[in-house]
């Protein structure tokens, strides 16, 4: 019967049990910029914007994918990479990363 009073890990949310602080930043970095970017992009003069909060939650949430442990962080990471590709790429076809500077 000491099954019954051990829980079991196991489901797509199954965590080890250890905190993972900088995992935990990263994730919550990578979906605030995914979001923002996505959101944005939809807007043609915000293309500054989405398309440098796309490129640096990509990179953040690359290298939170290099370094992630359980599998709610990569879910998460993918959630927010996502996101932030959609709105970088949307935010390139709108005017790019320095948007006229340099023409």
């Amino acid at each position: 019967m000491a099954q019954a009073l051990r829980p079991t890990a196991g489901g797509l949310f199954a965590t080890d049990g250890k905190p993972h602080p900088l995992q935990a930043t990263l994730l919550a970095v990578t979906l605030v910029l995914g979001v923002t970017s996505f959101i944005t992009a939809m807007f043609d003069h915000l293309h500054l914007l989405s398309s440098w909060a796309g490129l640096v939650g990509i990179i953040t949430g690359a290298y939170g994918q290099w370094t992630s442990e359980t599998t709610r962080e990569r879910f998460g990471l993918i959630l927010g990479l996502g996101a932030a590709a959609v709105g970088f790429f949307l935010g390139m076809a709108h005017g790019g990363l320095f948007g006229g500077l340099f023409d």
